[in-house]
Protein backbone atom coordinates (compact mmCIF):
# COMPACT_ATOMS: atom_id res chain seq x y z
CA UNK A 1 0.00 0.00 0.00
CA UNK A 2 1.33 3.42 -0.87
CA UNK A 3 2.28 5.81 1.91
CA UNK A 4 -0.57 8.22 1.09
CA UNK A 5 -2.98 5.28 1.34
CA UNK A 6 -1.68 4.38 4.79
CA UNK A 7 -2.04 7.98 5.95
CA UNK A 8 -5.61 8.19 4.61
CA UNK A 9 -6.58 4.97 6.37
CA UNK A 10 -4.99 6.14 9.63
CA UNK A 11 -6.95 9.39 9.48
CA UNK A 12 -10.20 7.57 8.66
CA UNK A 13 -9.64 5.17 11.55
CA UNK A 14 -9.04 8.12 13.88
CA UNK A 15 -12.02 10.08 12.61
CA UNK A 16 -14.24 7.00 13.01
CA UNK A 17 -13.78 6.98 16.80
CA UNK A 18 -16.55 8.93 18.47
CA UNK A 19 -14.18 10.16 21.19
CA UNK A 20 -11.65 11.62 18.70
CA UNK A 21 -13.20 15.08 18.77
CA UNK A 22 -12.15 15.58 22.40
CA UNK A 23 -8.34 15.37 21.91
CA UNK A 24 -8.59 17.35 18.67
CA UNK A 25 -10.47 20.15 20.45
CA UNK A 26 -8.03 20.11 23.37
CA UNK A 27 -5.10 20.29 20.94
CA UNK A 28 -6.60 23.34 19.20
CA UNK A 29 -7.20 25.05 22.53
CA UNK A 30 -3.71 24.11 23.72
CA UNK A 31 -2.06 25.63 20.66
CA UNK A 32 -4.11 28.78 21.18
CA UNK A 33 -3.11 28.96 24.85
CA UNK A 34 0.55 28.68 23.89
CA UNK A 35 0.25 31.53 21.41
CA UNK A 36 -1.38 33.81 23.99
CA UNK A 37 1.92 33.80 25.88
CA UNK A 38 3.71 35.62 23.07
CA UNK A 39 4.08 39.39 23.16
CA UNK A 40 2.97 40.24 19.62
CA UNK A 41 -0.59 41.61 19.57
CA UNK A 42 -1.71 39.75 16.45
CA UNK A 43 -0.30 36.45 17.79
CA UNK A 44 -2.19 36.97 21.05
CA UNK A 45 -5.40 37.64 19.11
CA UNK A 46 -4.84 34.52 17.02
CA UNK A 47 -4.19 32.51 20.17
CA UNK A 48 -7.36 33.78 21.80
CA UNK A 49 -9.33 32.88 18.69
CA UNK A 50 -7.93 29.34 18.69
CA UNK A 51 -8.76 28.93 22.38
CA UNK A 52 -12.33 29.99 21.66
CA UNK A 53 -12.60 27.61 18.72
CA UNK A 54 -11.14 24.81 20.82
CA UNK A 55 -13.67 25.36 23.61
CA UNK A 56 -16.58 25.38 21.12
CA UNK A 57 -15.28 22.19 19.47
CA UNK A 58 -14.85 20.55 22.87
CA UNK A 59 -18.44 21.36 23.83
CA UNK A 60 -19.66 19.84 20.54
CA UNK A 61 -17.45 16.75 20.93
CA UNK A 62 -18.78 16.15 24.46
CA UNK A 63 -22.35 16.60 23.21
CA UNK A 64 -21.72 14.03 20.49
CA UNK A 65 -20.35 11.51 23.00
CA UNK A 66 -23.32 11.99 25.32
CA UNK A 67 -25.83 11.47 22.50
CA UNK A 68 -24.07 8.37 21.18
CA UNK A 69 -23.76 6.88 24.67
CA UNK A 70 -27.42 7.49 25.48
CA UNK A 71 -28.52 5.87 22.25
CA UNK A 72 -26.24 2.88 22.81
CA UNK A 73 -27.78 2.35 26.22
CA UNK A 74 -31.35 2.81 24.97
CA UNK A 75 -31.14 0.61 21.88
CA UNK A 76 -29.74 -2.85 22.51
CA UNK A 77 -28.84 -5.05 19.53
CA UNK A 78 -31.71 -7.36 18.62
CA UNK A 79 -29.37 -10.05 17.27
CA UNK A 80 -25.96 -11.48 18.11
CA UNK A 81 -22.57 -9.76 18.15
CA UNK A 82 -20.11 -12.14 16.49
CA UNK A 83 -16.33 -11.86 16.67
CA UNK A 84 -14.69 -11.49 13.27
CA UNK A 85 -10.99 -10.76 13.34
CA UNK A 86 -11.13 -9.18 16.79
CA UNK A 87 -14.09 -6.92 15.98
CA UNK A 88 -17.81 -7.55 16.45
CA UNK A 89 -20.35 -7.86 13.65
CA UNK A 90 -24.07 -7.79 14.40
CA UNK A 91 -26.14 -10.63 12.93
CA UNK A 92 -29.92 -10.81 13.22
CA UNK A 93 -31.38 -14.19 12.21
CA UNK A 94 -35.06 -15.07 12.42
CA UNK A 95 -37.41 -17.66 10.98
CA UNK A 96 -37.10 -21.40 10.52
CA UNK A 97 -35.04 -22.89 7.70
CA UNK A 98 -36.87 -26.16 8.15
CA UNK A 99 -33.71 -28.07 7.34
CA UNK A 100 -33.50 -26.14 4.10
CA UNK A 101 -32.14 -22.80 2.97
CA UNK A 102 -31.10 -19.61 4.74
CA UNK A 103 -31.61 -16.26 3.00
CA UNK A 104 -29.01 -13.54 3.67
CA UNK A 105 -29.82 -9.93 2.75
CA UNK A 106 -27.33 -7.19 1.89
CA UNK A 107 -28.63 -3.67 1.13
CA UNK A 108 -26.94 -1.20 -1.20
CA UNK A 109 -24.47 1.59 -0.54
CA UNK A 110 -22.81 0.89 2.78
CA UNK A 111 -26.11 0.69 4.62
CA UNK A 112 -26.75 -1.49 7.68
CA UNK A 113 -28.67 -4.72 7.33
CA UNK A 114 -31.68 -3.17 9.05
CA UNK A 115 -32.20 -1.14 5.86
CA UNK A 116 -33.84 -4.34 4.57
CA UNK A 117 -35.78 -4.90 7.79
CA UNK A 118 -39.13 -4.93 6.02
CA UNK A 119 -38.02 -7.52 3.45
CA UNK A 120 -36.47 -9.61 6.22
CA UNK A 121 -39.64 -9.57 8.33
CA UNK A 122 -41.81 -10.54 5.37
CA UNK A 123 -39.63 -13.52 4.41
CA UNK A 124 -38.88 -14.72 7.97
CA UNK A 125 -42.50 -15.89 8.17
CA UNK A 126 -41.69 -18.71 5.74
CA UNK A 127 -37.93 -19.38 5.93
CA UNK A 128 -34.73 -18.49 7.75
CA UNK A 129 -33.78 -14.88 7.06
CA UNK A 130 -30.60 -13.09 8.12
CA UNK A 131 -29.53 -9.44 8.27
CA UNK A 132 -25.83 -8.61 8.69
CA UNK A 133 -24.54 -5.17 9.67
CA UNK A 134 -21.25 -4.51 7.92
CA UNK A 135 -18.44 -3.04 10.00
CA UNK A 136 -19.18 0.60 10.73
CA UNK A 137 -22.96 0.24 10.51
CA UNK A 138 -25.75 -0.13 13.07
CA UNK A 139 -24.67 -2.27 16.05
CA UNK A 140 -21.44 -3.58 14.52
CA UNK A 141 -18.04 -2.26 15.51
CA UNK A 142 -16.28 0.18 13.20
CA UNK A 143 -13.76 -2.48 12.18
CA UNK A 144 -10.40 -2.14 10.45
CA UNK A 145 -9.51 0.16 7.57
CA UNK A 146 -9.50 0.22 4.62
CA UNK A 147 -13.01 -1.06 3.96
CA UNK A 148 -13.16 -3.00 0.68
CA UNK A 149 -15.76 -5.12 -1.06
CA UNK A 150 -13.35 -8.06 -1.14
CA UNK A 151 -12.75 -7.87 2.62
CA UNK A 152 -16.44 -7.46 3.39
CA UNK A 153 -17.31 -10.54 1.34
CA UNK A 154 -14.99 -12.60 3.53
CA UNK A 155 -16.27 -10.91 6.69
CA UNK A 156 -19.86 -11.68 5.70
CA UNK A 157 -19.13 -15.40 5.41
CA UNK A 158 -17.14 -15.40 8.65
CA UNK A 159 -19.97 -13.62 10.49
CA UNK A 160 -22.53 -16.19 9.29
CA UNK A 161 -20.32 -19.02 10.45
CA UNK A 162 -19.61 -17.34 13.79
CA UNK A 163 -23.34 -16.81 14.36
CA UNK A 164 -23.95 -20.53 13.84
CA UNK A 165 -25.99 -20.06 10.67
CA UNK A 166 -26.04 -23.18 8.55
CA UNK A 167 -25.55 -23.21 4.79
CA UNK A 168 -26.58 -23.49 2.07
CA UNK A 169 -27.32 -19.78 1.73
CA UNK A 170 -29.35 -17.82 -0.77
CA UNK A 171 -27.47 -14.51 -0.97
CA UNK A 172 -29.53 -11.44 -1.89
CA UNK A 173 -27.82 -8.11 -2.53
CA UNK A 174 -28.88 -4.74 -3.89
CA UNK A 175 -26.62 -2.32 -5.79
CA UNK A 176 -23.18 -2.30 -4.08
CA UNK A 177 -24.53 -5.06 -1.84
CA UNK A 178 -25.12 -7.13 -4.98
CA UNK A 179 -21.47 -6.78 -5.92
CA UNK A 180 -20.57 -7.87 -2.38
CA UNK A 181 -22.70 -11.05 -2.31
CA UNK A 182 -21.52 -12.02 -5.80
CA UNK A 183 -17.98 -11.78 -4.42
CA UNK A 184 -18.92 -13.95 -1.46
CA UNK A 185 -20.47 -16.56 -3.76
CA UNK A 186 -17.36 -16.58 -5.94
CA UNK A 187 -15.15 -17.25 -2.92
CA UNK A 188 -17.27 -20.01 -1.35
CA UNK A 189 -19.67 -21.51 -3.89
CA UNK A 190 -19.84 -24.63 -1.69
CA UNK A 191 -21.80 -22.60 0.89
CA UNK A 192 -24.22 -21.01 -1.57
CA UNK A 193 -27.34 -22.50 -3.15
CA UNK A 194 -28.28 -19.46 -5.21
CA UNK A 195 -27.82 -15.72 -5.68
CA UNK A 196 -30.38 -12.96 -6.24
CA UNK A 197 -28.80 -9.73 -7.52
CA UNK A 198 -31.04 -6.67 -7.25
CA UNK A 199 -29.71 -4.24 -9.88
CA UNK A 200 -26.14 -4.89 -8.70
CA UNK A 201 -23.34 -2.41 -9.31
CA UNK A 202 -21.51 -3.30 -12.55
CA UNK A 203 -17.97 -2.05 -12.20
CA UNK A 204 -17.83 -1.19 -15.90
CA UNK A 205 -20.06 1.72 -14.95
CA UNK A 206 -17.35 2.97 -12.60
CA UNK A 207 -14.50 2.39 -15.04
CA UNK A 208 -16.01 3.52 -18.33
CA UNK A 209 -19.16 5.59 -17.77
CA UNK A 210 -19.14 9.36 -18.27
CA UNK A 211 -18.25 11.28 -15.08
CA UNK A 212 -21.07 11.28 -12.54
CA UNK A 213 -20.85 14.30 -10.20
CA UNK A 214 -23.11 12.60 -7.66
CA UNK A 215 -20.80 9.59 -7.29
CA UNK A 216 -17.68 11.75 -7.37
CA UNK A 217 -18.98 13.92 -4.53
CA UNK A 218 -20.19 11.15 -2.25
CA UNK A 219 -16.88 10.49 -0.49
CA UNK A 220 -16.25 14.15 0.30
CA UNK A 221 -19.81 14.57 1.57
CA UNK A 222 -19.42 11.54 3.84
CA UNK A 223 -16.20 12.89 5.33
CA UNK A 224 -17.79 16.28 5.99
CA UNK A 225 -20.74 14.57 7.64
CA UNK A 226 -18.38 12.57 9.85
CA UNK A 227 -16.65 15.79 10.93
CA UNK A 228 -19.96 17.48 11.69
CA UNK A 229 -21.03 14.54 13.83
CA UNK A 230 -17.67 14.34 15.60
CA UNK A 231 -18.20 17.86 16.91
CA UNK A 232 -21.87 17.48 17.76
CA UNK A 233 -23.42 19.28 14.79
CA UNK A 234 -26.26 16.80 14.39
CA UNK A 235 -29.48 15.66 15.95
CA UNK A 236 -29.58 12.39 17.83
CA UNK A 237 -30.61 9.88 15.18
CA UNK A 238 -29.87 6.56 16.80
CA UNK A 239 -26.90 4.55 15.62
CA UNK A 240 -26.69 6.82 12.56
CA UNK A 241 -25.10 9.43 14.83
CA UNK A 242 -21.82 7.49 15.00
CA UNK A 243 -18.96 8.86 12.93
CA UNK A 244 -17.75 5.36 12.04
CA UNK A 245 -20.70 4.83 9.71
CA UNK A 246 -19.64 7.70 7.46
CA UNK A 247 -15.91 6.88 7.62
CA UNK A 248 -16.52 3.24 6.66
CA UNK A 249 -18.67 4.29 3.71
CA UNK A 250 -16.10 6.88 2.62
CA UNK A 251 -13.42 4.19 2.73
CA UNK A 252 -15.24 1.63 0.60
CA UNK A 253 -16.47 4.29 -1.84
CA UNK A 254 -12.83 4.85 -2.75
CA UNK A 255 -13.38 1.87 -5.05
CA UNK A 256 -16.03 3.79 -6.96
CA UNK A 257 -13.64 5.67 -9.21
CA UNK A 258 -11.53 4.54 -12.17
CA UNK A 259 -8.33 4.95 -10.14
CA UNK A 260 -9.77 3.23 -7.08
CA UNK A 261 -11.15 0.36 -9.14
CA UNK A 262 -7.82 -0.18 -10.88
CA UNK A 263 -6.23 -1.08 -7.56
CA UNK A 264 -8.85 -3.65 -6.49
CA UNK A 265 -10.31 -4.88 -9.79
CA UNK A 266 -8.95 -8.43 -9.74
CA UNK A 267 -10.27 -9.06 -6.21
CA UNK A 268 -13.54 -7.22 -6.69
CA UNK A 269 -14.96 -7.79 -10.17
CA UNK A 270 -17.00 -10.96 -10.75
CA UNK A 271 -16.05 -12.06 -14.25
CA UNK A 272 -17.81 -14.20 -16.84
CA UNK A 273 -18.13 -17.78 -15.62
CA UNK A 274 -16.89 -17.02 -12.10
CA UNK A 275 -20.03 -18.50 -10.53
CA UNK A 276 -20.04 -21.67 -12.63
CA UNK A 277 -23.55 -23.16 -12.72
CA UNK A 278 -24.77 -21.51 -9.53
CA UNK A 279 -28.41 -20.44 -9.90
CA UNK A 280 -28.43 -16.66 -10.36
CA UNK A 281 -31.46 -14.39 -10.65
CA UNK A 282 -30.71 -10.90 -11.94
CA UNK A 283 -33.51 -8.47 -11.07
CA UNK A 284 -33.34 -5.19 -12.99
CA UNK A 285 -35.61 -2.40 -14.29
CA UNK A 286 -36.36 -2.44 -18.02
CA UNK A 287 -35.50 1.23 -18.48
CA UNK A 288 -33.63 4.09 -16.85
CA UNK A 289 -36.45 5.29 -14.62
CA UNK A 290 -34.82 7.43 -11.95
CA UNK A 291 -31.69 7.93 -14.03
CA UNK A 292 -32.65 11.29 -15.48
CA UNK A 293 -29.70 13.03 -13.81
CA UNK A 294 -27.23 10.85 -15.69
CA UNK A 295 -28.96 11.43 -19.02
CA UNK A 296 -29.19 15.17 -18.37
CA UNK A 297 -25.38 15.37 -18.37
CA UNK A 298 -25.27 14.40 -22.06
CA UNK A 299 -24.08 17.06 -24.51
CA UNK A 300 -26.67 16.20 -27.12
CA UNK A 301 -29.37 13.67 -28.04
CA UNK A 302 -26.89 11.28 -29.64
CA UNK A 303 -24.78 11.12 -26.51
CA UNK A 304 -27.88 10.69 -24.34
CA UNK A 305 -28.84 7.69 -26.48
CA UNK A 306 -25.34 6.26 -26.12
CA UNK A 307 -25.38 6.74 -22.33
CA UNK A 308 -28.73 5.00 -22.07
CA UNK A 309 -27.52 2.10 -24.19
CA UNK A 310 -24.38 1.81 -22.08
CA UNK A 311 -26.19 1.69 -18.75
CA UNK A 312 -28.87 -0.72 -19.93
CA UNK A 313 -26.23 -3.04 -21.38
CA UNK A 314 -24.05 -2.88 -18.26
CA UNK A 315 -27.04 -3.89 -16.14
CA UNK A 316 -27.11 -7.33 -17.75
CA UNK A 317 -23.40 -8.17 -17.44
CA UNK A 318 -23.87 -10.41 -14.37
CA UNK A 319 -25.87 -12.87 -16.48
CA UNK A 320 -22.56 -14.10 -17.89
CA UNK A 321 -21.21 -14.91 -14.42
CA UNK A 322 -23.20 -18.17 -14.29
CA UNK A 323 -24.45 -20.68 -16.83
CA UNK A 324 -27.66 -20.96 -14.77
CA UNK A 325 -28.63 -17.29 -14.77
CA UNK A 326 -31.89 -15.61 -15.71
CA UNK A 327 -33.29 -12.11 -15.67
CA UNK A 328 -36.45 -10.86 -13.96
CA UNK A 329 -37.69 -7.34 -14.71
CA UNK A 330 -39.06 -5.10 -11.99
CA UNK A 331 -42.60 -3.65 -12.11
CA UNK A 332 -43.17 -0.81 -14.57
CA UNK A 333 -42.35 2.61 -13.19
CA UNK A 334 -39.77 1.38 -10.68
CA UNK A 335 -36.11 2.38 -10.81
CA UNK A 336 -32.90 1.44 -9.05
CA UNK A 337 -34.55 1.75 -5.62
CA UNK A 338 -37.21 -0.85 -6.40
CA UNK A 339 -36.55 -2.84 -3.15
CA UNK A 340 -38.11 0.13 -1.34
CA UNK A 341 -40.67 0.88 -4.04
CA UNK A 342 -41.90 -2.72 -4.44
CA UNK A 343 -40.89 -4.82 -1.40
CA UNK A 344 -43.58 -7.44 -1.99
CA UNK A 345 -42.27 -8.04 -5.49
CA UNK A 346 -38.70 -8.52 -4.21
CA UNK A 347 -39.76 -10.94 -1.48
CA UNK A 348 -41.77 -12.86 -4.06
CA UNK A 349 -38.76 -13.26 -6.36
CA UNK A 350 -36.59 -14.51 -3.48
CA UNK A 351 -39.31 -16.84 -2.19
CA UNK A 352 -39.78 -18.30 -5.69
CA UNK A 353 -36.07 -19.14 -5.91
CA UNK A 354 -36.12 -20.69 -2.43
CA UNK A 355 -39.07 -22.90 -3.39
CA UNK A 356 -37.39 -23.84 -6.65
CA UNK A 357 -34.14 -24.80 -4.93
CA UNK A 358 -35.99 -26.80 -2.26
CA UNK A 359 -37.87 -28.69 -4.95
CA UNK A 360 -34.88 -29.66 -7.06
CA UNK A 361 -32.16 -30.05 -4.41
CA UNK A 362 -31.57 -33.56 -3.05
Amino acid sequence: MRRDGRVANFLLALLSRDWAGVPVALAVAGVGGGLVGFGSDWVVVLGGLLVTVGVVLLAGAVRHLVLVTRRAEAERPPGRLVDVGGHRIHVLAEGDAGGGLTVVWMPGGHAPGEEFGQLHAMLAASTRSVLVDRFGTAWSDVGPFPRTTAAEAQELLAALEGAGERPPYVLVGHSLGGLLVANAARRRPDLVAGVVLLDPTPLEVIAFAPPNPMVAGMRGALLLTALRHLFGIHRSRGRGSRTGQYCAAASIFTELSPAGLAGVGWETVVYDGDLGDLPLVLVIPRDLTGGETVLAAARDAAEAERIGRFYLGARTRYLAASTASRVVYTPAGTGHDFPTEAPGFVVGVVADLVRELRTFSP
